[in-house]
Parts: C-alpha cells; sequence; structure tokens
C-alpha cells in the first residue's frame, strides 16, 4: 500500500493512518499530521461553542431592543441554540472553561453585536453582554426587565 499524502486527500490518509494506528505500525504513522488534526479537533469544538453563543446572543439581543418583533422564529432559535449549547457542553465538559474567559466573552459579544446590528440597522447595543451566563443558557428566560444583578457583565 502506498502512503497518501495528507496534502492530496485528507480523508484517504485519515482512513490509512487509522489503519496504520489500529495495525500497530506506529513508525509508519504522520505524526506531525496527526497531532495538527487533533488540536483542530478542539479548535472545531470551541469555534462551535463561540459561533452558537454569538446566535443566541444575537437574538436575545434582537428579542430585547425590538419587542414589537418578538415571534415564533427568535423564540425557537434562542430554544434551539440554547439546546445545543447544553448538549456541547455536556459532550465536551471541557468547554465550559471558555464561559468563565473574558477574552472569549469579548469575541463572542463582538460578533453578537455585529449580527444584531447587521439584522436590526440597530447600534446602540451595550459595549458589553450585561447578562449572567446562567441566565444565558436558562431555557426559561427571556429577557425580563432588567434587574440590577443583571447588570453584572459576564467575562468581566
Amino acid at each position: 500500500m502506498t502512503a497518501t499524502a495528507y496534502d492530496d486527500d485528507i480523508i484517504a490518509w485519515a482512513d490509512e493512518q487509522a489503519r496504520l494506528l489500529r495495525a500497530g505500525r506506529f513508525a509508519q504513522l504522520d505524526i506531525a499530521h496527526i497531532a495538527e488534526e487533533i488540536e483542530d479537533v478542539g479548535k472545531s469544538e470551541r469555534r462551535e461553542l463561540a459561533s452558537r453563543m454569538a446566535l443566541l446572543l444575537a437574538h436575545l439581543l434582537k428579542w430585547r431592543h425590538q419587542p414589537a418583533r418578538q415571534g415564533n422564529s427568535w423564540r425557537r432559535t434562542i430554544k434551539e441554540q440554547r439546546n445545543a449549547l447544553a448538549l456541547c457542553i455536556k459532550n465536551t465538559p471541557s468547554l465550559k472553561v471558555s464561559l468563565d474567559d473574558a477574552d472569549w466573552w469579548a469575541g463572542v459579544w463582538s460578533d453578537a453585536v455585529a449580527k444584531a446590528s447587521e439584522e436590526t440597522g440597530l447600534d446602540d447595543f451595550p459595549e458589553s453582554c450585561p447578562w449572567r451566563v446562567d441566565a444565558i443558557l436558562d431555557t426559561d428566560w427571556f429577557l425580563p426587565a432588567l434587574a440590577g444583578s443583571e447588570r453584572a457583565s459576564v467575562g468581566g
């Protein structure tokens, strides 16, 4: 069997690396690319968490700032993203660390504001997330009037 180059066909390469691993033929493994792919799995999971959180926050912003336009579509998106985030964290508990990272929140919030601004035409959103993480992820929470304890921003 000839070795498949990583850059030529990643699927064939991955299948070949798996066969080599199972056969215990470690000397023939493409270690550098295997390590890169393993790291990419983690990056992908973190990107999914950030993307889903930004989408959820954008919809919460729209919900908060355009109450006359609140509808089932927004409610459904909020519910779906909360469920997906809960599943991400359940399946990959180490992702929970991101929820305590101020830099992560700054990036996610920036993406959420950009999405909400693009979709609403509004540009008067808070500079940082005004809601607690537990409220954001709470399936029953739909932005009542902001209470003092909710004004403390996440991530900082």
